[in-house]
């Protein structure tokens, strides 16, 4: 199977975690300000929206609320960046204020902005429809272009996946006996090869996933099924998408353990070949894996290191990402074997990468993020990994390499991103954790008993 999967460079999304639903964007036109009065005080507001009348600038949204950054209240201006002197009117606020910071929906027209990305988990359902090709349409060298049977299909489940919210049931499909078919040859002629070319973690949860989520030859597994096994396991979510979406909106889904999972299958005609992902890359390929503790957090770091980083370094990520998480290779037992999801959904490209005649590199986050790759053909060198952990060790380092002027983490009781960039948030942080390792230090006590 030859795939074709594209990070192409990201397009910016409107909206902002902190707009409400229903307000109208203004394409690319408007900044958003986030700042906390250095005076807490009734009218600190009113003063800061003096100097934005006296800078002829047009505000379309305003927002207050209680700061996690500093003491007392922030507010959130969205502004139309056309309007009047909006350098200056940003330089006067600034002296009055104890935190400032600038989030532009076109972050490269200003250097000391931050790009949007999501904050909540339902934030994802701004860029679901966001993708890049696919989709209900096809290009003319898809196996499936001159089949109006097979077109009619993809558009039913391009629907659904356009149509699907955040905390909505997983739609339930009924696939066709030729879809069941065509996904019966493909998990036929993979699951001979797992045993002796894929990692030991694959295959500790590929029989968990035949016993509780109906992985077999003559049946494809429901994406609400599937989904639900994953979240007992490691908190991994999957959610339906149309086809590919950019680099920035894809890890961001990463960050918040969900995964963007399409439920179309290729084309009957060519069933050991897709020219984009399907569910049988998806459900064969990434979500057996997305069930190990290691390799889920090793993938969320990769989406967390993504949020407000530059193009250049989310190019970077989704580089690493493709070496890793799709077509990643691993050391177990002095032999190599196939971790990525690119290789473990293709049965020719499968038994390749484990012989001599492509390269092995040791997995380098500052080199593998740096290397081109080809999206049509096996690929000519694979990066090994020791392990997921030291994967994850190394992958980390590189994220804190990337310049950002805040730190991210992920809650997950809230489901949501906590952007640290403040002394008053890092302290708070500091005695959550305290209470965490005082816990974990009586267990110790226990255990000594």
């Amino acid at each position: 199977m030859q795939r074709q999967q594209s990070f192409d460079k990201p397009t910016r999304i409107e909206g902002s975690s902190y707009i409400v639903e229903g307000i109208e964007a203004q394409e690319a036109r408007n900044t958003c300000l986030l700042f906390s009065p250095k005076e807490q005080s009734s009218g600190s507001l009113a003063k800061s929206l003096k100097i934005f009348k006296k800078h002829d600038i047009n505000l379309v949204h305003i927002e207050s609320r209680s700061s996690v950054r500093v003491p007392g209240y922030e507010f959130f201006v969205e502004i139309d960046s056309t309007s009047g002197s909006l350098g200056k009117a940003i330089d006067d606020l600034r002296q009055q204020c104890s935190y400032f910071n600038i989030i532009s929906r076109d972050y490269r027209d200003n250097t000391s902005a931050v790009p949007w990305f999501p904050r909540r988990i339902r934030d994802l359902d701004r860029f679901a429809n966001q993708i890049l090709s696919y989709g209900a349409e096809l290009d003319s060298d898809h196996p499936g272009f001159t089949d109006p049977e097979y077109r009619a299909r993809r558009k039913y489940f391009a629907d659904i996946a356009y149509n699907y919210k955040h905390g909505e049931p997983l739609p339930h499909v009924n696939y066709t006996k030729e879809e069941t078919e065509t996904w019966g040859i493909i998990f036929r002629n993979l699951t001979k090869l797992y045993k002796t070319h894929a990692c030991k973690e694959y295959n500790h949860v590929f029989p968990l996933l035949v016993d509780n989520c109906g992985f077999r030859d003559d049946n494809i597994p429901q994406l609400e099924d599937v989904s639900n096994f994953l979240k007992d396991c490691t908190g991994f979510t999957l959610r339906p998408v149309a086809g590919l979406l950019s680099s920035r909106d894809f890890l961001a889904g990463l960050a918040f353990r969900v995964f963007h999972s399409t439920q179309y299958i290729r084309h009957p005609s060519k069933p050991m070949y897709t020219p984009e992902p399907d569910v049988c890359h998806e459900l064969l390929g990434h979500v057996p894996l997305f069930a190990d503790p290691a390799f889920a957090q090793f993938c969320q770091e990769i989406g967390l290191a993504s949020l407000g980083a530059s193009d250049e370094y989310v190019e970077k990520l989704a580089t690493i990402f493709w070496f890793t998480v799709e077509y990643g290779i691993c050391r177990q037992d002095g032999d190599l074997k196939a971790y990525g999801a690119g290789l473990l959904s293709s049965y020719g490209e499968l038994q390749y990468c484990l012989t001599d005649k492509p390269e092995h590199r040791e997995f380098e986050p500052t080199v593998t993020g740096e290397t081109k790759y080809p999206i049509t053909k096996f690929q000519e060198v694979y990066y090994v990994a020791g392990s997921f952990e030291c994967a994850k060790e190394k992958t980390i380092k590189f994220a804190n390499s990337i310049p950002r002027p805040f730190g991210v983490r992920y809650n997950a009781y809230t489901q949501s991103i906590e952007v640290l960039d403040s002394k008053h948030q890092v302290s708070n942080l500091m005695n959550i954790i305290h209470c965490e390792f005082q816990i974990l230090q009586n267990a110790v006590e226990k255990l000594r008993v």
